[in-house]
């Protein structure tokens, strides 16, 4: 069974992505703020979908963390409200694979992406 790390503090979110995933047999894990998502990362995903704007540690610092970490090699979406072109580009500079703007992608668009890197 494949295992996703969801970061983002929005609960409704949180809880559209992980009814999806899981029923799609997905082992899923949740974090709410990028300090807890540090600490969790030190177990194995397959990917991790992750916010920008969170509490204690946002998502870019959480990302360059991943990369430079044991667990680099981690497939990382980018699942955002934020819609900044410097923000995006730091992403994708820093191993992202996608930066999805939340308002742009249905729950099942996002899952299909998600498909497409574990398949």
């Amino acid at each position: 069974m494949k295992k996703i790390l969801i970061v983002d503090d929005d609960q409704l979110n949180v809880n559209m992505y992980a009814t999806k995933l899981i029923g799609e047999g997905y082992e899923v894990v949740v974090c709410s703020d990028g300090q807890s998502a540090l600490e969790k990362i030190k177990e194995k995903f397959d990917l991790i979908l992750l916010d920008v704007m969170m509490p204690k540690i946002g998502g870019v610092e959480v990302l360059k963390e991943i990369k430079q970490g044991v667990n680099k090699g981690i497939i990382v979406i980018v699942n955002t409200n934020l819609e900044s072109e410097e923000t995006k580009k730091e992403c994708l500079n820093n191993g992202a694979k996608e930066y999805i703007l939340k308002a742009d992608y249905t729950p099942l668009q996002v899952l299909e992406k998600i498909k497409t890197y574990l398949n």
